[in-house]
């Protein structure tokens, strides 16, 4: 009977608690120290063996109400979910998953060999075609050099006119008295480019006429370009203006009969360089061309021109 009784006035106060909490505003839930005491109270106990009631009764609402408290089923879900967590580990498929990324990196690490074994033999194949390239043009060049060495230009002095000549006592540039010789002379030459494949650039030396030692006069051919299969004919002046004598040519003489009469022995050198640019700039080939013409100047002879056709020496 007494039992009953304090059934009752729990279920009354439970009620009259409930009705307190339905009419008063509604506040933030209190902490409630219940949900953090682990172990089973007497209060607990008789609940759960309430539960065992009737759906109508006030003990089956009260516990229905405990049961529906979201602070408890959020920490009866962590409870569940922390207690899964320990019945079913993770650590085979975390396992799994660490052998299978060892396995992707030894995959990576054989793809990474292979692609520097690739690359290595790629290298080794460009070298050896740069080779076989450097090869075949340093084939196709000499032949090329080869065969322009086959087209050498022809150079012919064809004549030498002396305009005048001139014989005066005068001084050197130091003052001493000396006989100071002026001549003036013109020089045509033929020149001939055979090659069927490539132009040539053609320069020369200063032409220079000499008597033994002593130059009288010199004259400078202007540079030219001349193309395949072609010829020109070249005139160059050459004089000399004042140059002392110091008595080193003894056959002149002041009256203008004994000019008449002088023969001069003479030289006339120089040098034709003709430059041949066959694949641009790095395959060319040059042509020296060394004339000696030797021959007399005739004092009665001045103004005509005098035939050096087979007179000259070229080398």
């Amino acid at each position: 009977m007494g039992g009953k009784m304090h059934t009752k006035s729990d279920s009354e106060v439970t009620c009259n608690s409930m009705d307190q909490s339905s009419s008063s505003p509604p506040r933030s839930p209190p902490r409630r120290p219940l949900y953090y005491v682990q172990s089973p109270s007497h209060h607990d106990v008789e609940k759960m063996s309430y539960a065992s009631s009737p759906v109508g009764s006030p003990h089956h609402q009260q516990f229905h109400y405990y049961h529906s408290s979201p602070i408890h089923h959020s920490r009866e879900s962590s409870t569940s979910r922390y207690s899964v967590s320990l019945k079913n580990p993770r650590q085979p498929s975390s396992w799994k998953k660490l052998h299978n990324h060892q396995l992707d990196d030894d995959d990576d690490d054989d793809d990474d060999g292979d692609a520097v074994h690739d690359s290595t033999r790629n290298v080794r194949l460009y070298f050896g075609f740069f080779l076989l390239f450097v090869l075949l043009f340093t084939v196709f060049s000499l032949i090329l050099w080869g065969a322009s060495k086959s087209y050498k230009p022809r150079v012919i002095v064809k004549n030498i006119v002396f305009e005048n000549l001139y014989v005066q006592s005068g001084n050197d540039g130091s003052g001493v008295p000396t006989d100071m010789l002026s001549l003036n002379s013109t020089v045509r030459i033929l020149y001939t480019n055979p090659a069927t494949f490539f132009g040539v650039h053609v320069t020369s030396t200063p032409l220079q006429l000499s008597y033994y030692q002593l130059t009288l006069a010199s004259g400078q051919m202007q540079q030219f370009y001349q193309s395949r299969k072609s010829r020109r004919k070249v005139a160059v002046v050459v004089l000399g203006h004042q140059i002392p004598l110091y008595g080193g040519v003894s056959v002149f003489g002041n009256s203008k009969e004994h000019m008449e009469s002088v023969a001069l022995p003479l030289n006339l050198t120089f040098v034709v360089r003709s430059r041949a640019f066959i694949l641009g700039r790095l395959v060319k080939t040059k042509f020296y061309r060394r004339i000696r013409c030797p021959l007399t100047l005739h004092g009665n002879k001045l103004g005509k021109p005098l035939n050096l056709t087979n007179s000259c020496v070229y080398n």
